[in-house]
């Protein structure tokens, strides 16, 4: 048993020992019940095509946003190991439309998609009035119907002028203006979500998903319903990842003169856990 103890304790120190991004996330995976099935560091010098799709459209998410979203690198870019997504007051025209403002909005649907899952997006986000960076998930194959009916899953929601405070909200119920959303917040003790880089968190099981920062979990959800099926639809379904910067929009408003661009909402990794069977 000694000799078992101390095998166990040296293969521990050798691989703390190795590259840092790799042992504390095969450990605690493996201690929580989850593996790794999928992720982005960020480590090369351009976006990797075969885990995103970028969006380029200016209809305004539904939301009368005001920003025209391309795929120039002045929009999304990989820099220096982040990810960047970027707006920017450039007036961007094209196809007879203009916008006076373009960002980036990038997607992982037909190349990432899960049914139940953990979502890790280490991020830091900008400040400024009409900024609304977001990390959510979307069905791909929208079984139940049109928005909102297969649902819609926000991992983090953060107004530009309240970056001390994120948002976890689900959509569902029936398609709109019939759907339904329940969520809650949560609020930084000190600092803001502009100031570094924080830890958004997603932990989505049958029936149940949970919300976390920085590691601390904030909300619990499983009481939604769908006017299709019975519970736990519409999330017993495949989603996929989105990560964007709108600007303006019914919820967070006009950028005003104090908000400064280009703003950029930067990603350090995203990674994707499933259940070890």
């Amino acid at each position: 048993m000694l000799i078992m103890r101390f095998f166990l304790t040296l293969t521990i120190f050798l691989l703390g020992s190795g590259p840092s991004f790799f042992c504390p996330v095969a450990l605690n995976a493996a201690e929580s019940g989850w593996k790794l099935v999928w992720q982005d560091e960020f480590n090369g010098d351009a976006l990797d095509y075969s885990k995103w799709g970028v969006e380029v459209n200016a209809l305004g998410g539904g939301n009368n946003e005001l920003q025209f979203y391309t795929d120039r690198p002045e929009n999304v870019r990989v820099d220096n190991g982040q990810l960047i997504l970027e707006a920017r007051k450039d007036k961007f025209s094209t196809l007879g439309i203009t916008r006076d403002y373009s960002s980036a909005r990038i997607r992982t649907k037909h190349r990432g998609e899960w049914k139940y899952a953990r979502i890790e997006v280490k991020a830091k986000l900008p400040q400024g009035r009409g900024l609304l960076p977001a990390i959510w998930m979307l069905p791909t194959d929208q079984k139940y119907g049109g928005w909102a009916a297969s649902g819609e899953i926000d991992i983090a929601e953060v107004l530009g002028h309240k970056t001390a405070v994120v948002h976890g909200t689900l959509h569902y119920g029936g398609k709109w203006p019939k759907n339904k959303q329940s969520g809650d917040h949560y609020q930084l003790a000190t600092g803001n979500f502009a100031d570094d880089f924080h830890l958004f968190a997603l932990e989505w099981d049958e029936g149940e998903i949970r919300w976390y920062v920085d590691g601390e979990h904030y909300q619990t959800q499983k009481a939604w319903f769908s006017d299709k099926s019975p519970f736990p639809s519409p999330f017993d379904q495949r989603f996929h990842l989105i990560l964007n910067l709108a600007v303006g929009g019914n919820w967070p408003g006009q950028p005003d003169k104090k908000t400064a661009f280009p703003a950029r909402m930067l990603v350090e990794y995203v990674r994707v856990y499933q259940r070890i069977p």
